[in-house]
C-alpha cells in the first residue's frame, strides 16, 4: 500500500489519498482505484503491463491524441467532457505516465463518480446501448486528423497471427502440441479463410480507420438509468478496421456462456443478442459505413472469435505466457469455449447476416 501510495503521489491530484484497492480482475494490466479524502475526486491508478505493450509511451500518446478529439466532440454536443470522456491525470512533471524504481509504467484517470459497470450484457436493451456506445465513439473519432501508433504489432491482423503460430508449433515450448492434434487441425482448416477476408483490409476494400480493439461491456461505463457515459480501457486504441471493434463485441455481447466456460453446452451464439447490439451499433454508424464494411459485419465475428480461438490455443502451446491463468489448462478451456462459440456463430450465419441486412433496408 505504501509504494501506491507513492506512486499515486507523483501525479497532479486533488486531495489527500487515503485508501488504494485493487479493482477489477483484467487479463493484461493491474488495476487500483486511488480513494481521497473528503470531497476531492477518485482516480483510477494502472500498472501498464510492458511486456505486453512494448512502447507505453507511444501508446499513452494514443490515448491523449484521442481522448483530446473526443473531448472537443463532446463539448460541441454539449456533454460533460469529464463524463462522457477519459481522462487522463498527468504526472507532476506533466507526462502521461510515471516509471517507479523498477521500471514499471503506471498510467492514471480520473474516476467517474456513479458510473455502472456490467461483465456482461444480459439483457437485449443493454446490448443495445453497448452496441450504440461503440458506434458513437467510432463516429466521434470518423474526422481523427492524427496518425496513431501501432503499439501492438498486428493486433488482429491474421497475417501476423499465423506467422506466430507457425513459430509456436515449431518451438512446442511446452511439449503440447502431440496432444493437442485435433485443436491444431480445427485451426489449419479455417486458414485460408481467414486470410482472404483479411486480404480484404490489406487492400483498403475495408477501410482502416481509428477503432478500440477491445469492445466487451466491461469497457463502457453506464449511468444509473442504463445509459452510454463513456468508453474506457483505451490501451489498444489504434488504426484498425472497425468490423474488429464490431466483431469483437459480437463475440462477447452475444455469447450464452462465459469465455473460459468449461460446461460447452452453455456456451453458443444468442440470435436475440446479437439482433440487439447489432442494431444499436448500426444506429449509430449505418451512414458512415461502406457496402464492403456492412456485407463483412456478420463475418467480421466468426473471424475476430477464430483469432481469439488460435490465440488462446497458441499461448497454452507456448507455456501460457501472455494471458493470465488461474490453473494450469485455463487457456486450453478458453481455446474450446470460443471454438464452441465459433461453431455456433457458423451455423447461425444465414441468420446473422439476415439481421444485418435487414436493418439496413428499413433504414436506408
Amino acid at each position: 500500500m505504501d509504494k501506491l501510495k507513492e506512486i499515486a503521489t507523483q501525479f497532479a491530484i486533488n486531495g489527500t489519498v487515503s485508501e488504494i484497492k485493487a479493482l477489477g480482475a483484467g487479463f493484461i494490466n493491474d488495476t487500483f482505484k486511488v480513494i481521497t479524502e473528503g470531497n476531492a475526486p477518485d482516480y483510477i491508478l494502472q500498472r501498464k503491463n510492458k511486456n505486453i505493450f512494448p512502447d507505453v509511451p507511444a501508446m499513452m500518446d494514443n490515448i491523449c491524441a484521442v481522448t483530446a478529439h473526443l473531448r472537443l466532440k463532446a463539448a460541441e454536443a454539449g456533454d460533460d467532457p469529464d463524463r462522457s470522456v477519459l481522462t487522463v491525470v498527468r504526472t507532476l512533471d506533466g507526462l502521461p505516465y510515471y516509471i517507479d524504481d523498477e521500471g514499471q509504467y503506471w498510467a492514471m484517470c480520473l474516476y467517474i463518480d456513479g458510473s455502472v459497470t456490467y461483465d456482461r450484457a444480459d439483457t437485449p436493451a443493454l446490448a443495445y446501448m453497448g452496441g450504440a456506445g461503440i458506434g458513437r465513439f467510432q463516429s466521434q473519432l470518423a474526422d481523427f486528423p492524427g496518425v496513431l501508433s501501432e503499439t501492438i504489432k498486428g493486433f488482429h491482423n491474421i497475417r501476423y497471427r499465423f506467422e506466430q503460430w507457425d513459430r509456436a508449433l515449431a518451438r512446442d515450448a511446452a511439449g503440447r502440441c502431440a496432444s493437442l492434434s485435433e485443436e491444431i487441425g480445427l485451426i489449419e482448416s479455417r486458414r485460408r479463410q481467414m486470410l482472404e477476408f483479411h486480404a480484404l483490409i490489406e487492400s483498403g476494400e475495408i477501410p482502416c480507420r481509428v477503432t478500440h480493439n477491445d469492445t466487451k461491456i466491461s469497457n463502457i461505463l453506464f449511468d444509473t438509468n442504463g445509459n452510454v457515459l463513456c468508453v474506457i480501457d483505451l490501451d489498444t486504441v489504434m488504426s484498425s478496421s472497425s468490423l474488429y471493434d464490431y466483431g469483437d463485441a459480437i463475440r462477447s455481447y452475444a455469447n450464452t456462456g462465459d469465455e473460459d466456460d468449461r460446461d460447452l453446452s452453455r456456451v453458443g451464439l444468442s440470435t436475440e443478442m446479437f439482433k440487439a447490439y447489432t442494431e444499436g451499433y448500426l444506429s449509430q454508424r449505418l451512414d458512415t459505413l461502406t457496402s464492403s464494411e456492412t456485407a463483412h459485419m456478420a463475418f467480421s465475428a466468426l473471424y475476430i472469435t477464430f483469432e481469439q480461438v488460435l490465440r488462446f490455443l497458441m499461448d497454452y502451446i507456448d507455456g501460457d505466457k501472455y494471458y493470465k491463468i488461474q490453473y494450469p489448462e485455463h487457456n486450453l478451456v478458453r481455446t474450446h469455449a470460443q471454438y464452441r462459440l465459433l461453431q455456433s456463430m457458423e451455423q447461425h450465419y444465414s441468420d446473422m447476416c439476415a439481421i444485418v441486412n435487414n436493418y439496413i433496408s428499413s433504414h436506408k
